[in-house]
């Protein structure tokens, strides 16, 4: 089973002011990325503004983010939704030769109940050619996968890998990590989290934060990963303003706006995405200079 341990970036997808996709900006960013010292990329996810991209865009970008990585490192994608059948046939006709994981968030808007949740996940596991990262994140989804159903999967399905966890919430966490089995993996979909959670017996993160500082915060997940807290905690507290700040109004606006700072895309978003506020900019604008 393919090990994902340290800090994966959920990428943005960068667009031109006319809201096209700027793919020489994405170039740009794979490599500032990878020269970040990352281990992993994972495209199409929540960052990425997926659910705004068009059935073309989605395979296009795909394929250009797989082809510009060279295999310098991993690629997860994101294939997810509310519709079962629909996830299923994606994972069928999507081209993942080079993909190495899927990262498949839980059902929104319409709210399944556990075993909804348990059978559309086994049947996303059976469809996908790749192992699964399922991704349960209920301040968007609108419902928690509890630690019952996360266990229940991992036992019940060779090809799922593990968890992104963004439920905030330290207790269920801590329940899927002290009884999963051994191959599972419990990775943190919160920036701010990552430190407490690695500790817990995490294997890393989901960042979004590492788009803008992707040495700052990949070292100090390898940091936490080596049981070197010290050294963890410095690069936590420096960056932690900063991981406050871009969630304010609204992700990926934030991150959009310290990218577009630091000179590497527009702060351009699809609707009904829109860019942060004035004061929450200028907060960032303020860390970003802070941090150089």
């Amino acid at each position: 089973m393919l090990k994902l341990k340290g800090t994966g970036i959920a990428i943005v997808t960068p667009f031109k002011k006319d809201g096209s996709i700027d793919y020489n900006a994405l170039e740009n960013l794979i490599n500032f990325w990878i020269k970040g010292d990352v281990e992993y990329l994972v495209v199409m996810g929540t960052t990425g503004e997926s659910v705004t991209l068009s059935a073309e865009e989605k395979k296009a970008l795909l394929a250009f983010t797989a082809e510009n990585i060279h295999g310098r490192v991993p690629l997860v994608v994101g294939i997810g939704g509310n519709n079962t059948s629909e996830v299923v046939q994606n994972l069928e006709t999507y081209d993942l030769s080079k993909v190495d994981a899927v990262l498949s968030v839980a059902p929104y808007y319409n709210k399944p109940n556990q075993q909804g949740y348990f059978e559309h996940f086994m049947a996303v596991a059976d469809a996908s050619p790749k192992p699964v990262i399922l991704y349960n994140v209920p301040g968007r989804t609108g419902s928690n996968m509890t630690a019952a159903t996360t266990l229940k999967l991992a036992n019940a399905h060779k090809n799922i890998l593990g968890i992104k966890e963004a439920s905030g919430n330290l207790e269920q966490i801590t329940d899927i990590i002290m009884n999963k089995p051994e191959h599972f993996q419990v990775i943190s979909g919160d920036d701010a989290l990552t430190l407490p959670i690695i500790a817990s017996g995490g294997t890393g993160v989901i960042s979004v934060v590492a788009n803008a500082y992707p040495y700052e915060f990949s070292e100090m997940v390898r940091f936490c990963l080596a049981d070197d807290f010290e050294s963890a905690r410095e690069l936590h507290f420096k960056l932690f303003d900063f991981t406050r700040f871009i969630f304010l109004d609204g992700n990926p606006g934030g991150i959009k706006a310290a990218l577009y700072k630091k000179g590497l895309c527009e702060n351009t978003l699809r609707a009904p995405l829109a860019p942060v506020n004035n004061e929450v900019y200028e907060k960032i604008i303020r860390s970003v200079e802070k941090l150089g």
